[in-house]
């Protein structure tokens, strides 16, 4: 994309100033600001995929990388990995029209509905049948099956949001969400079991935190997908007042079904109303860049294994106006992020004596999307999956306090843990469990290092504990549900935010730490025995892929 001549020199201003801060000890407080400054200002436009921000961010990242004289890994000796993408925006003349005996009526989107996935493939042209599956869900290692007593080919499959409550971690984790959980499992599920199209509804008595104004918010940018992602189908959220109708004339009504929910009873039944959906859009097929640089490994055996450090550089671009305010900067989320690899790339770089292994820097795009470039890069790997040793990711950086303990979020599952432990214990810390307030948003499924999980890569996201040397508890505590409820991708996370740049700066040094040691390990990390994402490995392996 041509960048208009004022930005143009706006970035060759930023870049020349930038280039003295390289000698600038890359833990100080000036240094890793400047970064975020830069990278969270009003003129990045909020970084989003596909944007004039976003372009100009990657642009700004390639150049640091270029002075910090990473190896290029990206397409052509570059440092960019352009990724085919395409982006479309439901509008309000979709026509989605439930038919309930003879009657007809015409649902509005945002109003009763919200689409999880736009497009042509959404089309569903004649009135279609619907079914209620529970909560949509087929988990045969704990023996449940939503699907078991309903025919489903080619009806649109109605069920609830979550999954069964449980106290026992043997099922369906206890208290902890499953992968089953969420919306993109449940319509593949659906689609699997032949399914037209999926509605999902909110689950009012389990969700505490349910609101369709916060459901909205959460849908307003454009749908995005990878150009070459296999065509989906209908996916719904709908408003529960309106999904009560989807239950006229059934044998069930739905405050019934939350009822058994909260039993966990829930059923799955065929409903007498049928449904039609029309979608028209605005589309828009463009290439966005993953920013990948490599520090070469020392070891003449282990440098041929490499340690991915990764961070989405993106966030949510411009956006509906609050307050005034559309630009939605992510300085939190994830400029910080981005700035503490900067930094630790920076100081890996410089290292008279390299790590063993060899460390990928890999920006990604589109995490926001749907992790989607971290998915298009184990897609097409700078360096083959079975080689690649770890995952590294950093989604966030302490900014309240200086803490006491770090979390490991996915370390359970391979023997990474073991090196944190290490290295936590090196700097004066202990490696706690997520705590209990936070345990219905598990972070594993939350960020890119799932996307590597899932192509067999050990993988884990380092986030700092709540509990800090200056602030109690309680004050930890509401910092962060603070942030969680009311600047979390809004304007509001932008360079206004006050940033503890000493409790930064721990974070950063650890990180260095942990991913230096995982770099020098002479044992490359193993998922363990009962982890989910061993076949992957193993398939990546004898694949020699």
């Amino acid at each position: 994309m041509k960048l208009s001549g004022k930005i143009i020199f706006v970035l060759v201003f930023i870049l020349s100033n930038n280039i003295t801060s390289q000698n600038i000890n890359i833990f100080s407080q000036s240094s890793f600001r400047k970064h975020i400054e830069v990278l969270g200002s009003d003129l990045f436009e909020g970084r989003g995929t596909g944007s004039t921000g976003g372009y100009l961010a990657a642009k700004y990242l390639a150049q640091v990388y270029s002075q910090l004289n990473l190896k290029p890994a990206g397409d052509k000796d570059t440092y960019y990995q352009y990724i085919p993408l395409h982006a479309s925006t439901a509008l309000a003349s979709s026509s989605f029209i439930l038919y309930t005996g003879n009657e007809q009526q015409r649902l509005k989107l945002n109003d009763d509905y919200l689409l999880y996935k736009s497009g042509d493939q959404t089309f569903i042209p004649a009135p279609v049948e619907l079914v209620f599956a529970g909560y949509g869900i087929i988990a045969p290692e704990f023996d449940y099956n939503d699907y078991q007593t309903i025919e489903t080919q080619g009806k649109i499959v109605v069920m609830l949001e979550g999954e069964p409550a449980s106290n026992d971690p043997s099922y369906f984790d206890g208290d902890l969400p499953t992968v089953y959980s969420y919306p993109e499992a449940k319509i593949r599920t659906s689609i699997s079991q032949g399914a037209a199209g999926t509605i999902i509804i909110p689950n009012i008595k389990q969700n505490n935190f349910y609101s369709w104004e916060n459901f909205k918010k959460q849908f307003v940018f454009e749908d995005m997908t990878l150009a070459y992602s296999v065509t989906g189908n209908l996916g719904a959220l709908m408003n529960p007042q309106t999904a009560e109708k989807l239950f006229l004339n059934s044998e069930y009504d739905l405050n019934y079904i939350y009822e058994l929910s909260e039993q966990n009873k829930i059923i799955s039944f065929p409903l007498e109303t049928k449904i039609s959906f029309k979608g028209e859009f605005k589309r828009r097929d463009f290439v966005a860049p993953n920013i990948i640089g490599i520090v070469e490994g020392s070891d003449p055996e282990l440098k041929n294994e490499f340690v991915i450090v990764s961070a989405h550089y993106d966030h949510l671009g411009i956006g509906p106006a609050v307050k005034g305010d559309s630009i939605y900067n992510g300085v939190f989320d994830n400029a910080a992020g981005v700035s503490a690899l900067l930094e630790i790339a920076s100081n890996i770089s410089k290292m008279k004596t390299a790590p063993k292994r060899s460390i990928i820097f890999l920006l990604v795009t589109a995490e926001e999307k749907g992790l989607l470039g971290s998915i298009y890069y184990t897609d097409h790997p700078a360096v083959p999956l079975y080689k690649t040793a770890a995952n590294i990711n950093i989604d966030g950086i302490a900014s309240f306090d200086r803490f006491k303990s770090i979390i490991g979020v996915g370390s359970r599952y391979s023997t990474l843990k073991n090196i944190l432990e290490k290295t936590a214990a090196n700097n004066n810390l202990i490696v706690v469990p997520i705590p209990p307030v936070f345990k219905q948003t598990e972070a594993f499924n939350r960020s890119d290092q799932i996307a590597f999980a899932n192509a067999g890569i050990p993988s884990v996201l380092v986030l700092e504990a709540p509990y800090f040397e200056n602030l109690s508890e309680e004050e930890g505590l509401n910092k962060i549900i603070n942030y969680e409820e009311n600047i979390y991708h809004s304007p509001f996370d932008d360079l206004l935010q006050d940033i503890n740049f000493e409790a930064a700066a721990q974070h950063i040094n650890f990180l260095y730490n942990f991913i230096v040691d995982v770099a020098n390990e002479s044992q490359a990390p193993e998922w363990n025995p009962d982890a989910p994402y061993i076949n992957a490995r193993l398939r990546s392996i004898a694949e020699k892929r």
